[in-house]
C-alpha cells in the first residue's frame, strides 16, 4: 500500500496505538480475570484446572506438551499476590493483552493508519472467544502473541530492508511452533511474503543457513519436554491422567515424537470429507458472524472491503494474510474436537488485520473527499470517522463482557474445601482433570488421599476401579457434571449404573458433585463386574 507507517511522528503514533489497546485489553482482562483454581467443564474448561497445576510444578500436559507455556506461565507463579492459580490466569491475560497491543502496531503497518490499526485489534480483543481465553488459564492467547509478533517483525523487514527482521522472524517461527503446533503454517506463509517483497533474499544462502540455525533454535524448549520426563516430580504412585505420556515418555524418541505430534488428538485431524465440508463452513460461519458470535457482519465487511483493498494495493500482505486464514480455517474445520471455536482463533486474528486495511482504506477514502474542503472540516471529519472506527469494534462490549466474566466463580476452591473437609483420610477418589490435582501437588493438602484419574486411564472402567478400591478403604466419585455426555455418565446414569451390581452412590455435597460409593449387603464382588462404557 502506499501509506505505512514509518519512523516519523505516524510511528510514534503506531506505537502509542499499540500500547493504549494493549493496555485496554489488559484492563477488560484483569475484571474479568478468574480468580482462583478453575475446574473441568467441557467444553468450555476442559485443560484449565489441569494447565494451573502443570505451570506450577512444571508438568508435561498431553495433546503436544505445550513447553513454552508451560516455562512462561510457571515464571508468572513466583508473583507476590494472589493464590498460584491466579498468577496462572494472570498470564493468559498478559499474553492477551500484548497480542492485542501487537495487532495493533502490525496493523498499522499493514495500513499506515493507527486509528485502523487500532479498530481492527480491538476488535479481536473484545470477541467473546478470544477474551475468553484471556481469563483463564489456557494456551490459545499465547499462540495468538507468538502469530501477531511474528506478523510484526515481517512488517518491519518490509519498512526497514534490514535482514535482522528476517532472522529474528526465523527465531520466533521456531519458537512459536514450539507452543502450538498450527504456528507452523507461519514458515510457508513467511517464505510467500519474501517472495513477492523481495524474491531474492530467498537465493541468499549465507542468510538462509543464519536463518535456519535460528529457526532450529527457536525449538529447544522441545527440551523440556524429554528432560522433565527424566525426572521424578511427581510423588511415587502418583497417576496424573495422560495414559499414552505414561505408556510412551517424552524422553524416548517415540514418545518425543507422540506427544508434539499431537498424540492421541491426531486421530481426530482430517476427519471430515467433501461432502461435510459445507456444513463445517455454515457451522464456522455461525460462530463467525451468527447471533452471539464474534464479529457483528458490519465488521466482516469491513474484513472482507479490506481483504479487497490489499489486493489492489498490497500484493504481497494480501497472499499472505489470505494463505494464513485458508490453511488455519481447514485445518479447524476439519478438526473434529468439542472446542472447535479455540481454534477460529487465528482466522479471527487475520480477519482484524484485514479488518485494519479495510477501515484504513475508509480513512484514506475520507481524506481524498476532504481535499475539497477546508482543512479546519476536513481535518474534523477524518477525526470523526477515525473515532467510529475504533468505537465501531465496542459496540457489544457490555455484552460480551458478561457473557466472559469469570471474577466471581469460585467453583474449582469450592471443590477443593469440599473434598478436602468431607473424605476421610486415606480414601480413594475418581476424579477426571479436576483441580485436585492443584490441591495435592501445588498446595500440599490432603496428600494422603489417592486419586485415580478414571476417565483417563487404561484398563477396566471407573467402577470397576471403584470396587476394587474399596478393598483398601472409602471411595469417592468427583463426577466431572451432572448429565451424561458421549464421554463420561453422569450423576444418575452412575447410580443407576452402581445400583445394578449392588452399590449406592450417597451423596456428600451435591454442589460439587462429590459422592461416596457405598456397598450394600450381597453386593456384586470385584471379580464379577462386567465393563460398562463411558464408566
Amino acid at each position: 500500500m502506499e501509506k505505512r507507517a514509518g519512523g516519523g511522528p505516524r510511528g510514534w503514533a503506531g506505537g502509542l496505538a499499540a500500547a493504549l489497546c494493549g493496555g485496554f485489553a489488559l484492563l477488560l482482562y484483569l475484571r474479568t480475570l478468574a480468580p482462583t483454581v478453575l475446574y473441568y467443564d467441557l467444553p468450555h474448561l476442559r485443560d484449565s484446572a489441569t494447565l494451573q497445576a502443570k505451570a506450577a510444578v512444571l508438568g508435561i500436559p498431553d495433546y503436544t506438551g505445550y513447553p513454552t507455556y508451560v516455562m512462561l506461565a510457571h515464571l508468572f507463579t513466583y508473583l507476590p499476590f494472589g493464590d498460584v492459580a491466579y498468577r496462572v490466569n494472570l498470564a493468559s491475560a498478559v499474553f492477551g493483552a500484548a497480542a492485542v497491543g501487537l495487532l495493533c502496531l502490525a496493523g498499522t503497518k499493514l495500513c499506515g493508519r493507527a486509528a485502523a490499526g487500532a479498530a481492527g485489534a480491538l476488535a479481536f480483543g473484545v470477541t467473546p472467544v478470544f477474551w475468553s481465553q484471556a481469563v483463564v488459564a489456557e494456551v490459545y492467547t499465547l499462540n495468538a502473541l507468538f502469530v501477531a509478533l511474528v506478523l510484526c517483525v515481517l512488517l518491519a523487514w518490509r519498512e526497514r530492508r534490514r535482514d535482522g527482521y528476517l532472522l529474528a522472524a526465523a527465531f520466533l517461527m521456531g519458537l512459536s511452533l514450539t507452543h502450538h503446533l498450527t504456528s507452523g503454517l507461519l514458515l510457508p506463509a513467511a517464505a510467500l511474503f519474501v517472495l513477492l517483497v523481495e524474491g531474492r533474499k530467498l537465493l541468499e544462502w549465507r542468510l538462509l543457513a543464519k536463518g535456519a540455525g535460528l529457526f532450529v533454535l527457536g525449538l529447544t524448549p522441545y527440551l523440556y519436554l524429554p528432560i522433565r520426563a527424566s525426572m521424578r516430580y511427581l510423588p511415587e504412585g502418583y497417576l496424573w491422567g495422560q495414559p499414552l505420556i505414561q505408556e510412551h515418555p517424552p524422553n524416548t524418541l517415540y514418545g518425543f515424537y507422540n506427544l508434539v505430534s499431537g498424540g492421541q488428538w491426531k486421530e481426530r485431524m482430517w476427519a471430515f470429507g467433501p461432502a461435510e465440508l459445507p456444513g463445517r463452513v455454515q457451522m464456522y460461519l455461525e460462530h463467525m458472524m451468527g447471533y452471539g458470535g464474534q464479529f457483528g457482519v458490519w465488521l466482516v465487511a469491513v474484513a472482507a472491503g479490506g481483504f479487497l483493498y490489499l489486493v489492489y494495493r498490497d500484493l504481497a500482505a494480501a497472499a499472505t494474510l489470505g494463505f494464513l486464514y485458508a490453511g488455519w480455517l481447514l485445518h479447524a474445520l476439519e478438526y473434529n474436537i468439542e472446542d472447535i471455536e479455540y481454534y477460529f482463533i487465528p482466522t479471527y486474528l487475520v480477519l482484524a488485520l484485514c479488518m485494519a486495511a479495510g477501515f484504513g482504506g475508509l480513512l484514506d477514502a475520507a481524506r481524498g473527499l476532504g481535499a475539497r474542503l477546508p482543512a479546519v472540516f476536513a481535518g474534523a471529519a477524518t477525526a470523526l470517522l477515525a473515532a467510529l472506527c475504533i468505537l465501531l469494534p465496542l459496540a457489544r462490549l457490555e455484552a460480551t463482557y458478561g457473557r466472559v466474566d469469570m471474577s466471581g466463580d469460585y467453583r474449582g476452591r469450592e471443590i477443593i474445601e469440599s473434598v478436602a473437609r468431607n473424605v476421610e483420610r486415606g480414601a480413594t477418589v475418581l476424579h477426571h482433570r479436576s483441580p485436585l490435582d492443584y490441591m495435592v501437588l501445588v498446595e500440599r493438602r490432603r496428600t494422603d488421599l489417592r486419586l485415580l484419574p478414571y476417565l483417563e486411564l487404561p484398563g477396566p472402567p471407573g467402577y470397576v476401579r471403584a470396587v476394587r478400591a474399596l478393598q483398601r478403604g472409602p471411595v469417592y466419585i468427583l463426577f466431572p457434571g451432572r448429565e451424561t455426555t458421549p464421554y463420561y455418565l453422569g450423576v444418575r446414569g452412575s447410580e443407576r449404573l452402581y445400583g445394578s451390581r449392588g452399590y449406592d452412590l450417597v451423596p456428600v455435597d451435591r454442589e460439587v458433585l462429590l459422592y461416596r460409593v457405598v456397598p450394600r449387603p450381597g453386593a456384586l464382588p470385584p471379580g464379577e463386574l462386567r465393563p460398562e462404557k463411558r464408566a
